[in-house]
């Protein structure tokens, strides 16, 4: 009975690492944009500040596990998934209803935008599904499997975190 229902999870964590991206894509290739009001403009800050909070999260809790303390462990990373929840949200409602910002730097820093942004959306693809699955293997108690996966997950996460607080404080002059 255990066993299909960890196949039955796995293949649900790999439906939704697949149509995640895919729907998002999909949404953000919409040409018309829906009006929700004014409201939404406020979105890539709120944005911003999400990633930022996920990035403190996600440290904090590494150092809780680094101090024992796994029942703390366990809020703050529940606390830095929901966030990841939210910021999905966030970005999807900005998308449908706001055409895109272009990046008005020049040079260096136009590369240095372009490098953190595609590396940003790149690897939060890559590390989609790791997360589910160390969520999971903590929610089912199989620490083994989610230390070895949280290996892997955390510094992806992280670095997705932090650099989308980076390509935010560079894009942000060039919101209208």
């Amino acid at each position: 009975m255990e066993a299909r229902l960890e196949k039955k999870s796995m293949l649900w964590i790999n439906v939704l690492s697949v149509a995640i991206p895919v729907v998002v894509a999909l949404l953000l290739g919409i040409r018309q944009k829906f009006d929700f009001g004014a409201w939404t403009k406020t979105l890539p800050h709120v944005i911003g500040i999400i990633n930022s909070l996920t990035s403190v999260l996600l440290l904090y809790g590494f150092y809780l596990i680094k101090q024992g303390k796994i029942e703390q462990h366990k809020n703050v990373m529940t606390g830095a998934f929901l966030l990841g929840g939210l910021f999905l949200v966030c970005y999807v409602a900005y998308h449908i209803t706001n055409q895109s910002t272009a990046f008005g730097g020049e040079g260096f820093v136009r590369y240095l935008y372009f490098f953190v942004l595609i590396s940003h959306i790149g690897l939060s693809f890559v590390v989609l599904p790791l997360v589910l699955r160390a969520y999971y293997f903590s929610w089912t108690n199989q620490i083994a499997r989610h230390r070895k996966i949280a290996k892997i997950a955390f510094p992806i996460w992280l670095y997705v975190s932090i650099t989308g607080v980076i390509a935010y404080l560079m894009i942000r002059p060039y919101y209208v």
